[in-house]
């Protein structure tokens, strides 16, 4: 399961939301069924930012969005934004750039 977070930071708040993210991200990361995080920026705004996040289900993903556990963790990273929309996503194919390793 992969899901895609588009939010917008408060003006001024850019810095503090990206360290505020890695330190949850980095616990984020040791709970099961987490697979990988990635934090983006819009080349264009940097206000602008997507957080891409793999899940091994839908049950461990749902699970965490419904824990106090991620409410803790992400409290502060979202009073810094003025918005999000989050969609999940089944990941279906993957190519990579090493030949033989789609999936």
């Amino acid at each position: 399961m992969r899901t895609v977070l588009a939010m917008r930071t408060r003006q001024g708040c850019e810095e503090r939301f990206e360290a505020e993210w890695r330190a949850a991200a980095e616990e984020i990361r040791t709970l099961d069924g987490c697979l990988h995080q990635d934090l983006v920026r819009d080349a264009d705004d940097p206000s602008s930012y997507l957080v891409i996040s793999d899940w091994a289900d839908r049950e461990r993903l749902d699970a965490f969005g419904r824990s106090a556990h991620r409410d803790r963790l992400l409290r502060v990273v979202r009073e810094l934004r003025e918005s999000a929309d989050r969609h999940t996503y089944q990941v279906l194919h993957s190519v990579n750039s090493e030949p033989g390793e789609a999936r």
